[in-house]
């Protein structure tokens, strides 16, 4: 298993430098120019100085060379900087432009480093995206494991009902239906997610609960829908076999069978299910992000491309494939953990 992950995290690295490549020409060759939006009063040498501070007049090996130093050299420097509160060289600046005397990667629309937006983005995700994912997850396992064990039944039935409506209602149609009932018609709970708001003691604790509720209720509702379907299906598979029936005739209690058994055996389909979900945990909810005014960072991928920002939309793109091709090797590793039959060699 230690050889098979060593071989995995050494082939992921070609790999993302592909993935860059192909983000970075996508961006590139698309039509658009981030001068656009400046006035018209401004003088064309103006712009022309403009456009070389962007990097916009050189060659694009040029542009993704640079690009690579600053995501991979630059960024993890100020990272490791921030973490510890401690300078590696004197003169630095937070929020700046300027990094050690090397350029950072800078924002079109912001004009300010892109890796400073995804940390100030990154709570409000995790705080709503990802508290939902968590509920989600924590709901639609316990009902697809007794959607199987009782197949057919009033639960299975009912279940199944409400898991098609899940898949089938697109979030920017549930974001607006909870809005106007619970935050217009009855008025319990706050139509949109203040993103400035600090929890500081118990009050604001319950303030930010209550903030998060609607947003929370749309996204878990997508995922419960999506997950339980896999666990009942893989639940239905492993249920009636043969080792199945072997342990009940051994005498073990059926909570013994199911709990254990069937369901280590059971997770291997859906935990891939549930590794590879966990990247949409921060890209996946555009939608519902701008429904509730959540600043997370699909609402900041979003109006960078709108912006035409390329810089952000490059660098949030790629964080993402980050996260699925590391997830990919999650969910790979708890095969073997899972199943002991399972081994890499």
């Amino acid at each position: 298993m230690l050889t098979f992950t060593i071989r995995r995290l050494i082939l992921s690295v070609p790999t993302l430098l592909f993935i860059s490549l192909v983000i970075f020409l996508l961006l590139h060759l698309a039509p658009g120019d981030p001068m656009a939006q400046v006035p018209l009063t401004v003088p064309p040498e103006v712009k022309e100085k403009m456009r070389v501070a962007l990097g916009l007049g050189e060659p694009l090996h040029v542009q993704y060379w640079k690009w690579l130093v600053q995501f991979f050299w630059v960024e993890p420097k100020v990272l490791i900087d921030w973490l510890t509160r401690d300078s590696l060289v004197l003169g630095w600046l937070p929020d700046t432009a300027l990094y050690q005397g090397e350029l950072r990667n800078i924002s079109w629309q912001t004009r300010g480093p892109v890796m400073d937006l995804v940390v100030q983005s990154l709570p409000q995700t995790m705080w709503v995206v990802g508290m939902a994912y968590v509920v989600g997850v924590l709901i639609a396992l316990p009902i697809g494991i007794y959607s199987a064990y009782r197949q057919y039944s009033v639960f299975d039935q009912s279940g199944t009902f409400i898991t098609m409506i899940g898949f089938s209602i697109p979030p920017f149609f549930t974001g607006p239906l909870v809005i106007v009932i619970f935050a217009v018609q009855l008025g319990w709970l706050p139509s949109t997610y203040d993103t400035m708001h600090a929890v500081v003691d118990w009050d604001s604790f319950t303030v930010q609960l209550r903030q998060m509720v609607l947003p929370v209720m749309v996204l878990a509702f997508q995922t419960t829908a999506q997950i339980s379907r896999y666990m009942r299906s893989a639940m239905l598979d492993n249920l009636n076999q043969d080792y199945v029936r072997t342990a009940r005739a051994k005498g073990l209690r059926e909570f013994v069978v199911v709990m254990v058994h069937v369901l280590r055996n059971s997770m291997i389909p859906v935990i891939t299910v549930i590794a590879l979900g966990i990247p949409s945990i921060f890209g996946g909810a555009i939608i519902t992000e701008n429904v509730f005014g959540v600043n997370g960072l699909g609402y900041q991928l979003l109006i960078a491309l709108f912006a035409n920002d390329i810089p952000t939309v490059m660098t949030l793109t790629f964080i993402f494939a980050i996260l699925i091709v590391a997830f990919n090797l999650i969910a790979d590793v708890l095969y073997g953990v899972l199943d002991p039959r399972i081994r890499y060699d």
